[in-house]
């Protein structure tokens, strides 16, 4: 019955014709109709694939590793690209520098197997700290403890020590500094005399430098909103109001400013300059600043600002620049109110640098040597171009694997350039790493590739390679390039993390106020230095009246303060550095046992 009715009711639906020319008509319709309706269903599986990439996606970034290290699988078939043993074995000389990278990565093991056998036999130490002061108390002994039935009172003969590590919250102190008088007896005429006050930081010199350096360590190197900092101090007997916490970082801001320019300037004497951005929120001043024309920053300021206040906005997307030496070992940050090329313009092009950027594919940054008249150039960063191929690895398994095995070769010249002088880094990259982007081209201009649709992951993966090769490959043109950005754009975490507690900027002065502190606090940190004791010293010297800048680099002042740097961050980093040499070393073993 169900199906008599299924029935009746379609052939209501179509009115099916009488003659045999109408029902052709009827069904030649039918045909475009299902043709359509099939094409709109694909378009919907289409659009809900994509949608569960996404969702993939998303949940990757919140809640998967982030890992995006690649291990090529040995079962997985090779495409013959011309480069196979026989080949490379045939170039002159190759197959003895295979043999000496075996020798090399034989000798990276067993370093790294001595090395945990060692520190696996070393008995650990369980001692405090020596210099940590110390004071003694005695246990409280019983009665029945101390005298015995039978003998009566019993002899001290000793005492077990236990050192216990106590925390002392950090203890507030009033420096209270006696200036003496003196005057003439009888003689009012001769007026009083008294040493010269210090130069305080605020007006009265009420609070020390140290109280500064812990409230911009506090915001920058731990990002403490001042709220939060305010409980901090409260807890060790003062509670300030954040006012007066904002005015003494202000201060600090105001008077580190001319060393700030000289750091920047450092930067832009290195060679090579690593450079990227992120947003920050900046709140919309109630009174929009004039143009200024000694000011090239001013006109930007004013369109930026005056275009969301017709619009009705709270604040602006403003963006914090990192410029990091590659050479120079300092981290330069830059406020600016919008992400405009007149940033990146006017730390470098305005100041006349003259060397290599590493950088994304920003048109700001794209143009920069057209608008330098070639004194900077652009170099792409590679790790970019390898992370969009590992995240479209799920549509195109094959394509993805034969590129990522390509990237992880030029990984690996690298990590074997890393020991060597500029030169020696060139010679290999030219002789090793040029092939391996030569056979890149070609797998590029391959029909498997060339048919990727533009718009899916994949096919935009390969655009932006297309687009940036000459950029990405800058780096094969000198030694001293880095072959990525990692270092530069690892910065936008400092900056997030804070961004993530404080929120907001409060005002364009705060913007600027809050570039220099943090390029302060990040450059201490880059050189291993207890950011508090450094930021304290140059504050004490700046207020001395000390123009010698350079004795104030992190980097110069580390070695005239060796007890304030932090071995322990730089023994991590090294074995970071020997864990990860060690890795690569096994799985290229691991390749080539596999292929023989």
């Amino acid at each position: 019955m169900e199906m008599t009715i299924h029935w009746a009711s379609m052939s209501d639906a179509l009115a099916m014709p009488d003659n045999l020319q109408a029902c052709q008509t009827l069904v030649e319709q039918l045909v475009i109709t299902v043709a359509e309706q099939q094409q709109h269903i694909t378009a919907l599986e289409d659009k809900h694939l994509a949608q569960q990439l996404e969702i993939a996606y998303l949940i990757k970034l919140a809640f998967h590793r982030r890992s995006e290290r690649y291990l090529e699988d040995p079962n997985q078939l090779k495409l013959d690209l011309g480069n196979g043993d026989e080949a490379h074995d045939a170039a002159e000389g190759l197959h003895d520098a295979k043999q000496e990278q075996a020798a090399a990565d034989e000798l990276i093991i067993a370093e790294h197997i001595r090395k945990k056998q060692a520190k696996a036999k070393k008995p650990r130490n369980e001692q405090l700290p020596a210099h940590l002061p110390r004071y003694e108390v005695e246990a409280p002994a019983t009665d029945e403890q101390q005298h015995c039935e039978a003998h009566g009172q019993r002899k001290l003969i000793g005492y077990d020590n236990v050192e216990t590590l106590e925390y002392v919250r950090p203890q507030l102190k009033v420096r209270v500094t006696k200036y003496p008088k003196f005057a003439c007896a009888n003689a009012p005429e001769c007026g009083v005399t008294s040493p010269e006050r210090a130069v305080g930081l605020v007006e009265g010199n009420r609070y020390d430098t140290s109280i500064a350096a812990e409230i911009i360590t506090g915001k920058y190197g731990y990002h403490l909103p001042v709220y939060r900092e305010q409980d901090w101090f409260a807890s060790s007997g003062w509670t300030p109001s954040r006012s007066t916490l904002l005015n003494i970082m202000m201060q600090a801001a105001v008077l580190i400013a001319p060393l700030m320019k000289y750091f920047a300037d450092c930067v832009r004497e290195d060679t090579v300059i690593g450079t990227d951005d992120t947003g920050v929120t900046l709140l919309l001043p109630k009174d929009i600043p004039p143009i200024d024309p000694h000011d090239p920053r001013s006109r930007r300021i004013h369109e930026v600002l005056t275009a969301a206040r017709e619009k009705g906005e709270p604040s602006v997307g403003a963006k914090m620049w990192a410029y990091r030496g590659v050479h120079v070992p300092l981290n330069v940050f830059d406020f600016t109110v919008s992400r405009h090329r007149d940033g990146p313009d006017e730390f470098l092009i305005a100041s006349g640098y003259a060397g290599t950027i590493m950088a994304d594919c920003y048109s700001g940054y794209q143009g920069i040597t057209l608008r330098s008249d070639g004194s900077v150039q652009r170099g792409a960063c590679n790790s970019h171009a390898r992370r969009k191929i590992f995240d479209a690895r799920s549509n195109h398994p094959l394509v993805a694997s034969v590129l990522l095995a390509m990237y992880q070769e030029l990984y690996d010249i690298e990590d074997r350039g890393k020991p060597l002088s500029n030169d020696a880094r060139l010679e290999l990259r030219q002789q090793e790493a040029k092939p391996v982007w030569a056979r890149m081209r070609a797998y590029l201009d391959s029909p498997v590739v060339k048919n990727l649709l533009p718009k899916e992951a994949m096919g935009k993966a390969v655009a932006y390679l297309n687009n940036q090769w000459d950029a990405l490959q800058l780096y094969l043109t000198r030694g001293d390039i880095p072959i990525d950005n990692n270092d530069a754009e690892q910065l936008m975490k400092q900056v997030a993390l804070g961004r993530k507690n404080w929120l907001f900027i409060g005002s364009l002065a705060a913007g600027g106020r809050a570039a220099d502190l943090m390029t302060l606090v990040s450059s201490a940190l880059r050189n291993d230095l207890d950011v508090c004791s450094y930021v304290k010293g140059v504050l004490d010297a700046l207020l001395s009246g000390s123009t010698d800048y350079e004795q104030l680099r992190p980097d110069v002042w580390a070695a005239a303060h060796p007890d304030q740097i932090r071995e322990y961050r730089r023994e991590e980093r090294r074995d970071r550095a020997d864990r990860k040499q060690f890795r690569r070393a096994l799985r290229r073993q691991a390749q080539r046992q596999a292929a023989r």
